[in-house]
Protein backbone atom coordinates (compact mmCIF):
# COMPACT_ATOMS: atom_id res chain seq x y z
CA UNK A 1 0.00 0.00 0.00
CA UNK A 2 1.11 3.51 -0.94
CA UNK A 3 1.85 5.83 1.81
CA UNK A 4 1.53 9.70 0.43
CA UNK A 5 1.47 12.66 2.52
CA UNK A 6 0.18 16.03 1.27
CA UNK A 7 1.74 19.66 1.77
CA UNK A 8 -0.79 22.26 0.82
CA UNK A 9 -1.00 25.68 0.06
CA UNK A 10 2.96 26.37 1.14
CA UNK A 11 5.10 29.20 -0.31
CA UNK A 12 7.19 26.85 -2.37
CA UNK A 13 10.56 27.79 -3.31
CA UNK A 14 11.62 24.34 -5.22
CA UNK A 15 15.20 25.26 -5.90
CA UNK A 16 14.40 23.60 -8.65
CA UNK A 17 14.69 25.66 -12.02
CA UNK A 18 12.22 23.86 -13.80
CA UNK A 19 10.01 24.34 -10.81
CA UNK A 20 11.02 27.79 -9.33
CA UNK A 21 8.77 29.41 -6.78
CA UNK A 22 5.29 28.65 -6.41
CA UNK A 23 3.72 31.28 -4.36
CA UNK A 24 0.98 28.97 -3.14
CA UNK A 25 1.88 25.61 -3.68
CA UNK A 26 1.46 21.72 -2.87
CA UNK A 27 4.22 19.05 -2.53
CA UNK A 28 3.16 15.37 -2.85
CA UNK A 29 5.07 12.66 -1.39
CA UNK A 30 4.46 9.04 -1.93
CA UNK A 31 6.60 6.39 0.11
CA UNK A 32 9.12 8.70 0.96
CA UNK A 33 10.12 10.12 -2.61
CA UNK A 34 8.59 13.38 -4.35
CA UNK A 35 6.13 12.57 -6.54
CA UNK A 36 4.65 16.32 -7.89
CA UNK A 37 5.20 19.60 -7.17
CA UNK A 38 2.88 21.74 -8.58
CA UNK A 39 -0.09 24.74 -7.85
CA UNK A 40 -2.47 22.29 -6.86
CA UNK A 41 -2.73 18.78 -6.02
CA UNK A 42 -5.43 16.39 -5.32
CA UNK A 43 -4.93 13.24 -3.68
CA UNK A 44 -5.70 10.95 -1.41
CA UNK A 45 -3.44 11.31 1.55
CA UNK A 46 -2.46 12.85 5.13
CA UNK A 47 -2.47 16.38 4.34
CA UNK A 48 -0.01 19.03 6.43
CA UNK A 49 -1.62 22.50 5.88
CA UNK A 50 0.80 24.50 5.39
CA UNK A 51 -0.80 28.25 4.61
CA UNK A 52 1.60 31.10 5.82
CA UNK A 53 4.47 28.56 5.83
CA UNK A 54 7.06 29.03 3.32
CA UNK A 55 8.53 25.27 2.08
CA UNK A 56 12.17 24.85 1.14
CA UNK A 57 14.49 21.83 0.95
CA UNK A 58 15.83 20.75 3.88
CA UNK A 59 19.28 22.65 5.06
CA UNK A 60 22.67 20.61 3.93
CA UNK A 61 25.32 20.77 6.40
CA UNK A 62 28.76 19.26 4.76
CA UNK A 63 31.02 19.37 7.77
CA UNK A 64 30.36 19.05 11.62
CA UNK A 65 32.28 17.45 13.77
CA UNK A 66 29.52 16.31 15.54
CA UNK A 67 30.69 14.80 18.52
CA UNK A 68 31.56 17.83 20.18
CA UNK A 69 28.04 18.40 21.29
CA UNK A 70 28.77 17.53 24.76
CA UNK A 71 31.07 20.67 24.98
CA UNK A 72 28.80 23.12 23.65
CA UNK A 73 30.47 26.27 24.33
CA UNK A 74 33.72 25.24 25.91
CA UNK A 75 35.65 27.62 23.92
CA UNK A 76 34.15 30.73 23.00
CA UNK A 77 36.76 32.66 22.61
CA UNK A 78 38.71 30.18 21.28
CA UNK A 79 41.00 30.95 18.23
CA UNK A 80 41.83 27.86 15.87
CA UNK A 81 45.25 27.63 18.17
CA UNK A 82 43.77 27.61 20.91
CA UNK A 83 40.72 24.78 19.79
CA UNK A 84 43.86 22.65 19.17
CA UNK A 85 45.17 22.62 22.70
CA UNK A 86 41.73 23.01 24.44
CA UNK A 87 39.79 20.49 22.21
CA UNK A 88 41.75 18.09 20.43
CA UNK A 89 44.59 17.45 23.04
CA UNK A 90 42.20 17.98 26.29
CA UNK A 91 38.84 16.78 26.06
CA UNK A 92 39.05 14.68 22.87
CA UNK A 93 41.61 12.17 24.62
CA UNK A 94 39.15 11.41 27.09
CA UNK A 95 35.95 10.47 24.89
CA UNK A 96 34.54 7.11 25.34
CA UNK A 97 32.24 5.49 23.04
CA UNK A 98 29.25 6.46 25.05
CA UNK A 99 30.18 10.44 25.31
CA UNK A 100 30.34 9.90 21.18
CA UNK A 101 27.11 7.75 20.97
CA UNK A 102 25.58 11.27 23.54
CA UNK A 103 27.49 13.71 21.23
CA UNK A 104 25.68 12.31 17.98
CA UNK A 105 22.55 11.81 19.40
CA UNK A 106 22.41 14.95 20.54
CA UNK A 107 24.06 16.81 17.61
CA UNK A 108 21.94 15.38 14.68
CA UNK A 109 18.86 16.07 16.72
CA UNK A 110 19.85 19.68 17.24
CA UNK A 111 20.26 19.54 12.98
CA UNK A 112 16.90 18.09 12.91
CA UNK A 113 15.48 20.92 15.00
CA UNK A 114 16.94 23.81 12.79
CA UNK A 115 15.76 22.33 9.64
CA UNK A 116 19.07 20.68 8.59
CA UNK A 117 17.97 17.05 7.11
CA UNK A 118 21.19 16.43 5.89
CA UNK A 119 24.82 16.01 7.70
CA UNK A 120 28.19 15.30 6.72
CA UNK A 121 29.82 14.18 10.35
CA UNK A 122 32.91 14.77 10.30
CA UNK A 123 34.34 12.07 12.81
CA UNK A 124 37.52 12.43 13.98
CA UNK A 125 37.20 10.28 17.69
CA UNK A 126 37.53 6.78 16.32
CA UNK A 127 39.84 6.39 19.19
CA UNK A 128 38.97 2.67 19.79
CA UNK A 129 36.79 0.42 17.67
CA UNK A 130 33.81 1.17 19.61
CA UNK A 131 33.70 4.70 18.40
CA UNK A 132 32.43 4.48 14.87
CA UNK A 133 30.04 2.51 15.82
CA UNK A 134 28.79 4.28 18.94
CA UNK A 135 28.75 7.41 16.44
CA UNK A 136 27.12 5.43 13.63
CA UNK A 137 24.35 3.91 16.03
CA UNK A 138 23.01 7.48 17.05
CA UNK A 139 22.96 8.82 13.60
CA UNK A 140 20.56 5.83 12.67
CA UNK A 141 18.55 6.50 15.69
CA UNK A 142 17.97 9.86 14.85
CA UNK A 143 16.48 9.29 11.20
CA UNK A 144 18.56 12.44 9.77
CA UNK A 145 20.10 11.66 6.27
CA UNK A 146 23.89 11.50 7.06
CA UNK A 147 27.37 10.74 5.15
CA UNK A 148 29.32 9.17 8.21
CA UNK A 149 33.17 10.53 7.38
CA UNK A 150 34.99 8.08 8.86
CA UNK A 151 38.41 9.76 10.77
CA UNK A 152 41.33 9.40 13.06
CA UNK A 153 41.92 8.84 16.22
CA UNK A 154 42.36 11.75 18.88
CA UNK A 155 44.48 10.50 21.58
CA UNK A 156 47.47 13.03 21.06
CA UNK A 157 47.72 16.00 19.06
CA UNK A 158 51.68 15.44 18.49
CA UNK A 159 50.60 11.68 17.40
CA UNK A 160 47.93 12.46 14.85
CA UNK A 161 48.14 16.24 13.69
CA UNK A 162 52.10 17.34 13.77
CA UNK A 163 53.15 15.55 10.77
CA UNK A 164 51.90 12.17 11.74
CA UNK A 165 52.70 8.92 10.41
CA UNK A 166 49.86 6.95 11.75
CA UNK A 167 47.32 5.94 9.03
CA UNK A 168 44.03 5.50 9.82
CA UNK A 169 43.47 1.62 10.70
CA UNK A 170 42.42 -0.04 7.21
CA UNK A 171 41.09 -2.82 8.91
CA UNK A 172 38.60 -0.95 10.94
CA UNK A 173 37.82 1.39 8.07
CA UNK A 174 36.64 -1.86 6.29
CA UNK A 175 34.85 -3.44 8.91
CA UNK A 176 32.71 -0.53 9.50
CA UNK A 177 32.16 -0.35 5.59
CA UNK A 178 31.20 -3.63 5.46
CA UNK A 179 29.04 -3.87 8.66
CA UNK A 180 27.15 -0.26 8.21
CA UNK A 181 27.79 0.89 4.44
CA UNK A 182 27.64 -2.39 1.83
CA UNK A 183 24.99 -0.83 0.37
CA UNK A 184 25.06 3.13 -0.15
CA UNK A 185 21.15 3.06 -0.91
CA UNK A 186 20.10 4.12 2.76
CA UNK A 187 20.11 7.29 4.64
CA UNK A 188 23.83 6.59 5.91
CA UNK A 189 26.65 7.03 3.63
CA UNK A 190 29.89 6.77 4.16
CA UNK A 191 33.04 9.10 3.10
CA UNK A 192 36.90 9.55 4.93
CA UNK A 193 37.46 12.30 7.05
CA UNK A 194 41.58 12.78 6.37
CA UNK A 195 43.98 14.64 7.76
CA UNK A 196 46.03 15.43 4.37
CA UNK A 197 49.72 17.11 3.89
CA UNK A 198 51.03 19.31 6.00
CA UNK A 199 49.17 17.09 9.12
CA UNK A 200 50.58 14.11 8.10
CA UNK A 201 53.43 12.25 6.40
CA UNK A 202 53.14 11.88 2.69
CA UNK A 203 53.32 7.87 2.62
CA UNK A 204 50.11 8.02 5.67
CA UNK A 205 48.08 10.99 3.36
CA UNK A 206 49.09 8.60 0.03
CA UNK A 207 47.37 5.22 1.83
CA UNK A 208 44.76 7.04 3.24
CA UNK A 209 43.77 8.12 -0.01
CA UNK A 210 43.83 4.85 -1.89
CA UNK A 211 42.23 3.36 1.05
CA UNK A 212 39.18 5.60 0.11
CA UNK A 213 39.23 5.08 -3.30
CA UNK A 214 39.55 1.09 -2.89
CA UNK A 215 36.30 1.11 -1.02
CA UNK A 216 34.63 3.69 -3.53
CA UNK A 217 33.88 6.25 -1.12
CA UNK A 218 34.43 10.27 -1.01
CA UNK A 219 37.22 12.08 0.84
CA UNK A 220 36.83 14.96 2.87
CA UNK A 221 39.95 17.00 3.91
CA UNK A 222 40.21 20.50 5.54
CA UNK A 223 42.76 22.94 4.01
CA UNK A 224 44.23 26.37 3.93
CA UNK A 225 43.08 27.14 7.03
CA UNK A 226 44.66 29.52 9.61
CA UNK A 227 48.39 30.80 9.42
CA UNK A 228 49.98 27.45 10.25
CA UNK A 229 47.67 25.50 7.67
CA UNK A 230 47.71 28.16 5.25
CA UNK A 231 50.91 27.71 4.27
CA UNK A 232 51.15 24.71 3.69
CA UNK A 233 49.90 24.17 0.24
CA UNK A 234 48.01 21.46 0.46
CA UNK A 235 45.94 21.23 -2.56
CA UNK A 236 49.53 21.87 -4.35
CA UNK A 237 51.15 18.78 -2.54
CA UNK A 238 47.71 16.62 -3.37
CA UNK A 239 48.54 17.58 -6.82
CA UNK A 240 52.18 16.81 -6.58
CA UNK A 241 51.47 13.46 -5.34
CA UNK A 242 48.51 12.69 -8.08
CA UNK A 243 45.69 12.79 -5.47
CA UNK A 244 43.44 14.98 -6.69
CA UNK A 245 39.64 13.86 -8.14
CA UNK A 246 36.23 15.09 -8.07
CA UNK A 247 35.50 12.47 -5.05
CA UNK A 248 37.59 15.34 -2.58
CA UNK A 249 35.70 18.08 -0.52
CA UNK A 250 38.05 20.60 0.52
CA UNK A 251 36.62 22.17 4.01
CA UNK A 252 37.73 26.38 4.33
CA UNK A 253 40.13 26.82 1.00
CA UNK A 254 40.61 30.27 3.01
CA UNK A 255 44.33 30.46 2.41
CA UNK A 256 44.32 29.03 -1.23
CA UNK A 257 46.62 30.15 -3.53
CA UNK A 258 45.66 30.82 -6.96
CA UNK A 259 47.08 27.83 -8.82
CA UNK A 260 45.57 25.88 -6.34
CA UNK A 261 41.74 26.94 -6.99
CA UNK A 262 42.54 26.14 -10.67
CA UNK A 263 43.74 23.05 -9.25
CA UNK A 264 40.46 21.79 -7.20
CA UNK A 265 38.21 22.95 -10.00
CA UNK A 266 39.88 21.55 -12.63
CA UNK A 267 39.68 18.12 -10.95
CA UNK A 268 36.14 18.43 -10.12
CA UNK A 269 36.82 18.53 -6.57
CA UNK A 270 34.00 20.58 -4.14
CA UNK A 271 34.01 23.06 -1.23
CA UNK A 272 32.98 23.57 1.68
CA UNK A 273 33.11 26.77 3.82
CA UNK A 274 32.28 27.24 7.06
CA UNK A 275 31.63 30.91 8.10
CA UNK A 276 31.09 31.67 11.66
CA UNK A 277 34.06 29.75 12.65
CA UNK A 278 36.35 30.97 9.77
CA UNK A 279 35.88 34.64 11.04
CA UNK A 280 35.33 34.16 14.61
CA UNK A 281 38.46 31.35 15.29
CA UNK A 282 41.03 33.16 12.52
CA UNK A 283 40.62 30.58 9.86
CA UNK A 284 40.78 33.49 7.29
CA UNK A 285 37.79 35.02 5.54
CA UNK A 286 35.13 32.47 4.00
CA UNK A 287 35.99 32.33 0.29
CA UNK A 288 32.58 31.70 -1.09
CA UNK A 289 32.78 34.61 -4.28
CA UNK A 290 36.09 32.93 -4.43
CA UNK A 291 35.12 29.50 -4.95
CA UNK A 292 32.01 31.00 -7.57
CA UNK A 293 34.10 32.75 -9.53
CA UNK A 294 36.30 29.25 -10.28
CA UNK A 295 33.17 27.68 -11.34
CA UNK A 296 33.01 25.80 -8.19
CA UNK A 297 29.46 25.28 -6.00
CA UNK A 298 30.09 26.37 -2.83
CA UNK A 299 28.67 24.86 0.58
CA UNK A 300 27.94 25.33 4.15
CA UNK A 301 28.69 24.09 7.47
CA UNK A 302 28.65 24.59 11.09
CA UNK A 303 32.06 22.69 12.06
CA UNK A 304 32.42 23.50 15.68
CA UNK A 305 29.55 23.69 18.61
CA UNK A 306 32.93 24.12 20.87
CA UNK A 307 32.51 28.03 20.05
CA UNK A 308 29.84 28.97 17.26
CA UNK A 309 25.91 28.13 17.06
CA UNK A 310 24.85 24.71 15.24
CA UNK A 311 22.55 26.25 13.04
CA UNK A 312 22.52 27.00 9.05
CA UNK A 313 20.69 30.73 9.67
CA UNK A 314 23.71 31.62 11.13
CA UNK A 315 26.10 30.40 8.73
CA UNK A 316 24.54 32.22 5.93
CA UNK A 317 24.15 35.44 7.67
CA UNK A 318 27.88 35.19 8.48
CA UNK A 319 29.03 34.30 5.14
CA UNK A 320 26.71 37.35 3.27
CA UNK A 321 27.57 39.83 5.61
CA UNK A 322 31.46 38.59 5.23
CA UNK A 323 31.61 38.81 1.50
CA UNK A 324 29.52 41.88 1.01
CA UNK A 325 31.42 43.50 3.51
CA UNK A 326 34.76 42.71 1.48
CA UNK A 327 33.32 43.63 -1.82
CA UNK A 328 32.48 46.82 -0.49
CA UNK A 329 35.34 47.80 1.14
CA UNK A 330 37.36 47.31 -1.74
CA UNK A 331 34.93 49.48 -4.30
CA UNK A 332 35.28 51.78 -1.88
CA UNK A 333 38.70 52.13 -1.34
CA UNK A 334 38.93 52.08 -5.28
CA UNK A 335 36.30 54.62 -5.69
CA UNK A 336 34.23 51.79 -7.95
CA UNK A 337 30.63 51.45 -8.03
CA UNK A 338 29.77 47.22 -6.57
CA UNK A 339 29.82 44.40 -8.99
CA UNK A 340 26.84 42.98 -9.96
CA UNK A 341 27.97 39.68 -9.32
CA UNK A 342 27.57 40.49 -5.03
CA UNK A 343 25.98 37.64 -3.01
CA UNK A 344 22.32 37.37 -3.03
CA UNK A 345 19.64 36.10 -0.60
CA UNK A 346 18.78 33.99 -2.87
CA UNK A 347 22.31 32.91 -3.71
CA UNK A 348 22.57 32.06 -0.17
CA UNK A 349 19.50 29.59 0.44
CA UNK A 350 20.65 27.88 -3.27
CA UNK A 351 24.00 27.06 -1.28
CA UNK A 352 22.32 25.85 1.65
CA UNK A 353 20.63 23.33 0.49
CA UNK A 354 21.08 22.01 -3.33
CA UNK A 355 24.85 23.41 -3.30
CA UNK A 356 25.10 21.05 -0.27
CA UNK A 357 23.85 18.19 -1.22
CA UNK A 358 26.20 18.59 -4.37
CA UNK A 359 29.32 18.50 -2.14
CA UNK A 360 27.69 15.70 -0.24
CA UNK A 361 27.65 13.45 -3.37
CA UNK A 362 23.55 13.10 -2.84
CA UNK A 363 22.55 15.84 -5.56
CA UNK A 364 20.50 12.90 -7.03
CA UNK A 365 18.37 12.26 -3.66
CA UNK A 366 18.08 15.01 -2.19
CA UNK A 367 18.86 19.50 -1.90
CA UNK A 368 15.98 20.50 -4.18
CA UNK A 369 12.02 19.68 -4.43
CA UNK A 370 12.08 17.66 -7.41
CA UNK A 371 9.81 15.00 -8.29
CA UNK A 372 11.80 11.91 -8.25
CA UNK A 373 14.38 13.03 -4.91
CA UNK A 374 13.74 11.84 -1.54
CA UNK A 375 11.28 13.82 0.35
CA UNK A 376 13.75 16.31 2.58
CA UNK A 377 11.64 19.12 3.07
CA UNK A 378 11.90 21.97 5.87
CA UNK A 379 8.11 24.27 6.58
CA UNK A 380 9.42 27.65 8.04
CA UNK A 381 6.42 29.41 9.95
CA UNK A 382 6.50 32.42 7.68
CA UNK A 383 3.47 34.36 10.07
CA UNK A 384 5.82 34.79 13.32
CA UNK A 385 6.93 38.57 14.17
CA UNK A 386 10.08 38.17 13.37
CA UNK A 387 9.46 36.79 9.62
CA UNK A 388 6.11 38.45 8.69
CA UNK A 389 4.88 39.94 6.63
CA UNK A 390 6.47 38.39 3.52
CA UNK A 391 8.08 40.74 0.80
CA UNK A 392 10.73 37.76 -0.80
CA UNK A 393 10.31 34.42 0.46
CA UNK A 394 13.99 33.83 0.08
CA UNK A 395 15.09 36.78 2.10
CA UNK A 396 12.84 36.10 4.61
CA UNK A 397 14.76 32.65 5.14
CA UNK A 398 18.09 33.37 4.61
CA UNK A 399 17.90 37.14 6.88
CA UNK A 400 14.91 36.54 8.84
CA UNK A 401 13.80 33.07 9.83
CA UNK A 402 15.41 31.53 12.47
CA UNK A 403 16.00 28.00 14.28
CA UNK A 404 12.28 28.88 16.36
CA UNK A 405 10.58 29.33 13.13
CA UNK A 406 11.51 25.79 11.74
CA UNK A 407 8.13 24.57 12.44
CA UNK A 408 8.03 21.23 10.14
CA UNK A 409 11.20 18.82 9.21
CA UNK A 410 10.42 15.88 6.70
CA UNK A 411 13.36 13.50 6.14
CA UNK A 412 12.94 10.51 3.23
CA UNK A 413 9.57 11.11 3.96
CA UNK A 414 9.29 10.82 7.93
CA UNK A 415 8.30 13.73 10.28
CA UNK A 416 10.55 14.39 12.80
CA UNK A 417 9.72 17.77 13.74
CA UNK A 418 6.26 18.54 13.83
CA UNK A 419 4.25 21.29 15.13
CA UNK A 420 7.64 22.79 16.35
CA UNK A 421 8.59 20.12 18.37
CA UNK A 422 10.76 17.34 17.22
CA UNK A 423 9.20 13.62 17.75
CA UNK A 424 12.38 12.06 19.13
CA UNK A 425 12.96 11.58 22.83
CA UNK A 426 14.37 14.62 23.06
CA UNK A 427 14.49 14.13 26.92
CA UNK A 428 16.73 11.59 27.04
CA UNK A 429 19.50 12.68 24.62
CA UNK A 430 19.76 15.90 26.71
CA UNK A 431 20.28 13.82 30.05
CA UNK A 432 23.35 11.70 28.33
CA UNK A 433 24.64 14.53 26.88
CA UNK A 434 24.44 16.53 29.97
CA UNK A 435 25.66 13.05 31.87
CA UNK A 436 29.03 13.14 28.95
CA UNK A 437 29.31 16.83 29.76
CA UNK A 438 29.82 15.95 33.63
CA UNK A 439 31.85 12.76 32.53
CA UNK A 440 34.08 14.73 30.33
CA UNK A 441 34.84 17.51 32.62
CA UNK A 442 35.81 15.16 35.65
CA UNK A 443 38.16 13.34 33.37
CA UNK A 444 39.58 16.92 32.72
CA UNK A 445 40.05 17.94 36.07
CA UNK A 446 41.55 14.22 37.03
CA UNK A 447 43.77 14.43 34.17
CA UNK A 448 47.80 14.61 35.40
CA UNK A 449 48.81 18.23 33.98
CA UNK A 450 52.59 18.25 32.59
Amino acid sequence: MTNRMLLRSGHVISMDPGIGELPQGDVLIEDGRITAVQREISADAEVLDMTGRIVIPGFVDTHRHTWEAPIRGVAPDATLDDYFVDILDTFAPLYTPEDVYAGNLAGALECLNAGITTLVDWSHINNTPAHPDAAIQALTETGIRAQYAYGSANTSLADYLFDSKIAMPADDVRRIHAKYFASDDGLLTMALATRGPGFCTNDVVTAEWTLARDLGIPITVHVAMGRLAGRFGMVKQLHDLGLLGPDTTYIHCCYLHEEEWRMVADSGGTVSIAPQVEEQMGHGWPPVMKAIEHGLRPSLSIDVVTTVPGDMFTQIRAAFGAERARVNADCWQANLPVPETMLTARQMLEIATVNGAHVAGLEQRTGSLTPGKRADIVAIDATALNVAPVHDAAAAVTLCADVSNVETVVVDGVIRKRDGRLTADTARALRLVEESRDRLLAAKEAKPTA
